[in-house]
């Protein structure tokens, strides 16, 4: 165990690293401590407390997952763009279920509003549904019917929450298609009707 050279990333590094190998809710100081073989009250040098630290993975988890799904749209658009995007999402939650975890965490807005992953996130979203052609209030409609659909499909099989024997794959890439077709036909508002806008 490594006992000199504490510093905060180092202590935030090692609680992605637990939260994945044993899930968040059994991150504590204590387990922490225990992997660097210090007291507790080392660890209080680097980080304030056990919310500091839930809050800090938010942030590194945020990063972490916009830079995983940044690489892969690159260069991409439409539904090509979708694609890689979701399986980057579903990819980072799969390989890293802890840090996932942490990263659905609320935290403060001051704190999220300075997250360059927070930030990322927002314009990776939007960026990818305005090539759809897709303006507000379609692109905060849009991006919460993705989000909440790609967070759905990842809690549920990091979960194991599927029972049926279909391959989670299929079913997958089924409904990705089913969402780029319904990307590419969003229906139109009465008032955007009235307006003439489509």
């Amino acid at each position: 165990m490594v006992r000199a050279g504490l510093t905060a990333e180092r202590v935030v590094q090692a609680a992605a690293e637990l939260a994945d190998e044993v899930g968040l809710d059994n991150v504590t100081l204590s387990a922490l401590a225990r992997r660097f073989g210090v007291k507790d009250a080392s660890l209080y040098s680097h980080i304030r407390s056990l919310s500091d630290l839930r809050t800090r993975l938010c942030v590194l988890a945020a990063r972490e997952m916009t830079d995983r799904i940044g690489a892969a749209v690159a260069g991409r658009a439409g539904k090509d763009a979708l694609i890689a995007f979701a399986d980057a999402y579903r990819g980072y939650a799969l390989d890293h279920p802890g840090r996932y975890a942490a990263g659905q965490l609320q935290i403060d807005p001051a704190v999220a509003a300075e997250s360059v992953g927070h930030r990322r996130s927002i314009d990776l979203t939007y960026g990818m549904l305005r090539a759809y052609g897709l303006r507000e209030p379609d692109l905060t409609d849009a991006g919460r019917l993705l989000r909440s659909t790609f967070h759905g499909y990842a809690d549920l099989e990091t979960r194991t929450g599927f029972s049926h024997p279909r391959r989670l794959d299929d079913s997958w890439h089924r409904s990705l298609e089913a969402l780029h077709f319904l990307l590419e036909n969003w229906p139109t508002t009465p008032e955007q009707t009235k307006r003439g806008e489509s």
